[in-house]
Order: structure tokens, then sequence, then C-alpha cells
């Protein structure tokens, strides 16, 4: 299971459509628990692709470093990796499998139809190797308490 507050699944999907018609994309940081992936908070990253940024995306090393070591200095882990499907399903694409090496991270994708954010789904990556990778479907629960307390004026 992903665990996600509400602020940050907003957040998330807000960044596909603002990113619109090209893929945004994304780390969650946070902790792994029995109980899935816990997110505690969302960091935006840059999609350097250039030739085919409409359908695809890449996080430059350098800021993957920076982005773990912001995380590290937070007491946090990398948990997953968020992007944006712009006018295609929330699925994951051969490509977006062979380019999966997190194993253990959810890999979260939002359908973007008409810049308008869609569906959202989860992938856990499990295995142990690049050979035995695989993608298994992962529910999302949203943490709405938070939302529910602000619109009724409560800290």
């Amino acid at each position: 299971m992903l665990h996600i507050h509400y602020k940050d699944y907003g957040a998330l999907r807000a960044h596909g459509e603002e990113t619109y018609p090209h893929e945004c994309c994304g780390v969650l940081l946070g902790k792994s628990a029995e109980d899935g992936n816990h997110v505690h908070q969302i960091i935006r990253a840059g999609n350097t692709r250039t030739d085919s940024a409409h359908n695809r995306y890449n996080i430059a090393p350098q800021e993957l470093v920076k982005i773990q070591r912001q995380a590290r200095s937070l007491g946090l882990d990398i948990v997953g990796f968020y992007h944006s499907h712009p006018d295609h399903p929330a699925q994951w694409s051969p490509t977006d499998f062979a380019e999966a090496h997190w194993i253990g991270c959810s890999y979260v994708i939002t359908a973007v139809e008409k810049g308008k954010a869609a569906i959202t789904n989860s992938f856990l990556l499990t295995g142990t190797s690049e050979e035995d990778k695989k993608f298994e479907d992962q529910p999302v629960e949203i943490d709405v308490v938070e939302a529910i307390s602000a619109q009724k004026g409560q800290p």
C-alpha cells in the first residue's frame, strides 16, 4: 500500500497539469514499513528529456543525488517516484519498466487528459534484482484527515 497525504497527492497531480503536454516527474520521500510506503514529502524534479518530453522523463543524476541527500538530512528515504502520462493511461509502459531500478519503491503515474489530471495509479517494484523485477499494482491510501480538519477550521 502507498500511504500519502491529501495535499501531496493533489500536488503531484497538479504538477502533471502544469507541465502538460509534457511529462512531469518527481520523488517521494518517506519511510517504508510492513504496511507499505509512507510518503512524508514530495519533491518536484526537472524532466531533462528534450527529445521526447511528451512521453518520456528523466531525472538528472545530480538532482537525484541532491534529493537523496536532502532526504537523509530529514531522516527520510526515497520511497518512490512519480510522473505523468499526458493523454495516455495511468499504466506503466515498457520504457517505464526498463528504466525502473529502485526495488521496493512505488512508481506513481497520473494520466493527464487534455490538461486535467484523471486517474492516478501506483505500482510497487518488487523482486531482488534486475533479472526478476516486476511491477505489482499497489493500492493508494490517501490521508484526508488533514484536509477535513482544515475545512472545519481546526489546526
